[in-house]
């Protein structure tokens, strides 16, 4: 009598696992998604997800936020599209359970996470997500360097940062090409660092952003170096006969730009009737300064001294007039008969002046009277 009793019990027992692994078996499962997409602005992606035992289900898609900074937002529910954009749209085939979701004319925006659910109770679901990536060329951001002003071997950073699809790759470039103070005419990375920066460095800086999508984008970043000034003096040595006029010249290289005057014998020098000064800017950094002496007395022999100086430092050089006895024609004025000079101190240096000066004297005479 026991051994049919427990022959029966084993039968019960079994019937019963077997009935709970087919209930097991048939809980709702996603069976398929989509891979990662990646498409361009302006194209249509599908996104499909397949599911199995889920008829009697709501099926959902939604676009969440993987770092839960908004609420998710539902699209579809089965066969039925919930947001009314006619960019969206939802296909579902039953005899596979396959619920694709397709998104037209794609957006910047439309980039994220979509996942699709199954919701089988109040607290319970199950998901999966496929990440949407949409192509956008390259913009730079606006916590990029746009432009520094630094001092003479003071370290320098320059930062360069941009938003994009794939993720944007940086390189910096000076203008012209010209060799980068980290050597060579390239440099690769968001951050450049330079330990000591020389007024040679000084300039126009490319930061310059790639991600294959469209053509790439450029920052132009304008690199001030302050610096003390810096004076060369093209011709330290002068000979002028008495009674002409001659001009004592400097080149000046400095920034912030400097102040400039001309000493002689411990006295500051000023435009007057023996003395004319003039100071002409080339570029922020660069200024001639060129003092005339006007019809040279013996007691304008001697050394003259320029002086330049701003913030950063000063600078100073001296540039001798001697007598000869020989005039240096190469400054001079043509007068006609009626007193009133033609040209003016043109130096007569190369073809070109020497024509000018030519044409300007015949010129003179012609128009002389009588």
């Amino acid at each position: 009598m026991g051994a049919p009793i427990m022959h029966l019990a084993c039968l019960l027992i079994f019937s019963l696992c077997c009935s709970n692994f087919a209930l097991a078996q048939r809980t709702p499962t996603i069976s398929y998604i989509s891979q990662e997409q990646i498409k361009d602005i302006g194209g249509t992606v599908e996104l499909v997800c397949s599911v199995l035992y889920a008829s009697d289900y709501p099926v959902l898609w939604m676009k969440v936020d993987r770092y839960r900074q908004s609420d998710p937002l539902p699209i579809s529910t089965g066969s039925s599209l919930i947001i009314r954009d006619s960019r969206f749209a939802i296909r579902t085939d039953q005899q596979s359970s396959t619920y694709t979701l397709q998104i037209k004319d794609i957006q910047e925006t439309d980039a994220g996470y979509y996942q699709c659910q199954v919701i089988i109770s109040i607290n319970n679901k199950i998901s999966a997500e496929v990440e949407l990536q949409v192509r956008r060329p390259p913009v730079i951001s606006d916590n990029s360097t746009r432009s520094i002003v630094v001092s003479e071997g003071q370290p320098v950073r320059l930062e360069c940062y941009a938003n994009g699809w794939p993720i944007p790759r940086i390189s910096w470039r000076r203008e012209n090409n010209a060799i980068l103070p980290t050597g060579g005419s390239i440099y690769k990375g968001n951050v450049m660092r330079i330990a000591q920066i020389r007024k040679e460095d000084r300039g126009t800086y490319y930061c310059v952003a790639e991600n294959g999508v469209e053509k790439g984008v450029r920052r132009n970043i304008a690199v001030e170096v302050e610096f003390a000034p810096v004076i060369t003096v093209p011709r330290p040595r002068l000979g002028q006969a008495l009674q002409y006029d001659m001009d004592l010249e400097c080149h000046v290289e400095a920034y912030p730009p400097p102040a400039i005057v001309w000493v002689k014998d411990d006295i500051q020098l000023s435009n007057n009737q023996h003395y004319s000064i003039s100071h002409f800017a080339t570029a922020d950094e660069f200024t001639d300064t060129t003092i005339r002496v006007i019809t040279v007395e013996k007691r304008q022999y001697g050394q003259y001294v320029c002086k330049a100086a701003n913030k950063l430092g000063t600078a100073e050089k001296q540039v001798e007039l001697f007598e000869t006895s020989t005039p240096d024609i190469r400054h001079r004025f043509l007068v006609s008969k009626n007193g009133c000079p033609s040209l003016l101190s043109i130096p007569l240096i190369g073809f070109r002046a020497l024509v000018f000066v030519t044409v300007n004297f015949v010129f003179s005479q012609l128009t002389q009277p009588g």
